[in-house]
């Protein structure tokens, strides 16, 4: 990165603001972001976030979704990921308590992404929970996304067509595979390779995934709870400006 600001500049290829993302979205211009991909607390209590009843919680983040929609361009994509509220071993998926906010604005729902882990709390009152969704919206029918970036190994890399007009060909695309909608990544816990100081943040191949697959190259991004350095890390690897609080 080569200049990193604290507050918004188009000229910045970074942004990290220590601060409310409430007032620093509001600096924002209209329709300037073309990816907004971040993952809210989730109310349960962390050390970082005050719990409040849900009610309190859905309109606070009704207010920096609201944001999230207005500097969003037209050909961009909204990629919330969250998990579950959880209260005497009950669970309030945060997906379903939140769409209505992005239905009210017509956004296209085009995944709901399950991301699958292996490891996290051990529940003994109900199944422990090993998922959390990314739901992803576009705002318009027109919109970025790049296909070949993400492939994945393909399971019979070296199929060919035995009959008909191809035999010989290959039968599968030689790039690899879509990744489908069911991403089995490994959690960032205390011992994981990427490990920082933030006490919640993504694994850079979740982050990644989405950067490759839904901006092309230069494109601003924004993350309004900025999940550690491996979110601006990701970005990098495409030169996508990133703006995070």
């Amino acid at each position: 990165m080569d200049k990193i600001l604290d507050k918004y500049s188009d000229k910045a290829d970074a942004i990290i603001n220590n601060g409310s993302c409430y007032d620093f979205v509001k600096t924002i211009p209209d329709q300037s972001v073309k990816l907004v991909v971040t993952s809210p607390p989730y109310n349960i209590g962390k050390k970082y976030e005050k719990k409040s009843n849900l009610g309190e919680y859905y309109n606070k983040q009704e207010q920096i979704i609201d944001e999230c929609v207005r500097i969003l361009a037209d050909d961009g994509s909204i990629c919330w990921q969250v998990g579950n509220f959880v209260t005497n071993s009950e669970i309030i998926p945060l997906d379903i308590l939140l769409y209505p906010i992005f239905q009210k604005y017509n956004l296209k729902l085009r995944n709901r992404i399950i991301w699958q882990f292996g490891h996290g709390l051990h529940a003994s009152k109900r199944f422990s929970g090993r998922y959390e969704t990314i739901l992803w919206f576009t705002k318009t029918d027109n919109f970025i996304f790049n296909l070949d970036p993400v492939r994945i190994p393909q399971k019979y890399p070296n199929k060919r067509y035995f009959k008909g007009p191809r035999i010989g060909e290959f039968s599968c695309n030689p790039l690899g595979k879509n990744p489908g909608d069911i991403w089995d990544i490994p959690n960032v816990k205390n011992n994981h390779v990427e490990k920082t100081i933030h006490p919640c943040q993504f694994p850079i191949e979740l982050v990644e995934r989405l950067v490759l697959s839904l901006t092309n190259e230069y494109d601003p991004a924004f993350d309004p709870y900025l999940r550690g350095w491996l979110d601006i890390g990701s970005g990098g690897k495409k030169q996508t400006p990133w703006n995070g609080v």
